[in-house]
């Protein structure tokens, strides 16, 4: 498949070209994908898979790995359009996808304005991307995030990370996919991005993983994954234990132990408003309020109420402004 919009790689991608099972018998992929989750077959159909890539040597390596499980593979770039001459990288990765064999598609997200610069890309390319997309995010990717969040006040449920289902590579550190993509002759697009201190993700990469390990004299990485592993297990119990309880009962609610009915409302919040990311923990305690008696509605966020009417909670989209506000009880 030629490259969208011109007809040659940019001088700083080098992408060669394998068939698909080529790459299925390289030692190197096959030891790899040993320690890859890729989803299951499904019976009865061809397995589709759609990896995002941007390009670089996680998601290259991501995109090669996929195509060697023997599935139908799309590669999925976003165009976040943030630096002057963005569309080259969708160049890149089209060549990639036409050098094993992939299918390709560009996507533009449009960025909103606001805050956090990271938080609003990430939310833009989910947007745009399927829902089933994967992702090439490595251990260390999942170590950072871990860091990350702590630093923000998450809890348990935040502490379990990303899951597998939506990032095969977990099992993989950064230098494997470096040096799968060395050894197969891929040269990865590194976006300069990833340098910049001004990010807390890099500087959390470039400055507190290497502090912690020099710290503790070991390398902290496995120990962070192990932890979001085990924050996973308690998660996926906890949720299992929510699903069989009614989140619009507003006294069954109030009864249940803290943690459970904190994962009852995240459930019903993403069911509800479809929106991914549950509220914070200001706001589920505030929801909380409102199921107790304490007052009788609550702003959560996102521009999203919860009212109590005759012991009944309900989640409705509202015009108020403000993430705290509430009206006590009379």
């Amino acid at each position: 498949m030629a490259p969208h919009g011109a007809s040659a790689v940019p001088r700083f991608a080098s992408v060669p070209n394998f068939a698909p099972d080529e790459l299925a018998k390289v030692p190197l992929v096959a030891e790899l994908l040993k320690r890859c989750v890729f989803p299951a077959e499904q019976s009865g159909s061809s397995r589709q898979l759609n990896c995002a890539v941007s390009g670089g040597p996680d998601s290259t390596a991501l995109l090669i790995l996929a195509v060697a499980t023997g599935a139908q593979v799309t590669a999925l770039h976003v165009d976040h359009g943030l630096r002057e001459g963005s569309q080259e990288e969708a160049q890149i990765v089209a060549a990639l996808a036409e050098g094993v064999g992939a299918q390709f598609v560009s996507l533009t997200a449009v960025i909103h304005q606001g805050a956090d610069l990271e938080a609003r890309a990430r939310t833009a390319r989910h947007e745009v991307l399927p829902a089933d997309a994967l992702f090439g995010h490595t251990a260390d990717d999942q170590a950072e995030t871990l860091l990350i969040r702590l630093m923000r006040g998450t809890g348990p449920a935040g502490l379990a990370g990303m899951s597998l289902q939506q990032h095969p590579l977990l099992g993989l550190r950064r230098a494997d996919t470096e040096l799968l993509c060395a050894q197969l002759g891929f040269v990865p697009f590194l976006d300069p991005s990833n340098n910049d201190p001004r990010f807390v993700r890099n500087r959390v990469r470039h400055e507190v993983v290497p502090l912690l390990n020099q710290v503790s004299a070991r390398d902290v990485t496995p120990l962070l994954c192990r932890l979001a592993e085990l924050c996973a297990d308690q998660a996926d119990l906890i949720a299992a234990l929510a699903e069989a309880e009614d989140p619009t009962d507003a006294k069954g609610l109030s009864g249940l132990p803290p943690a459970l009915a904190a994962q009852v409302v995240r459930m019903w919040w993403v069911r509800t408003t479809g929106i991914v990311y549950p509220p914070d923990a200001a706001a589920i305690e505030r929801i909380l309020s409102v199921a107790s008696g304490q007052s009788v509605s609550c702003q959560v966020g996102s521009g999203w109420s919860v009212t109590r009417t005759a012991g009944r909670l309900s989640l409705q989209q509202s015009a108020w402004s403000g993430t705290a506000t509430v009206q006590e009880h009379e």
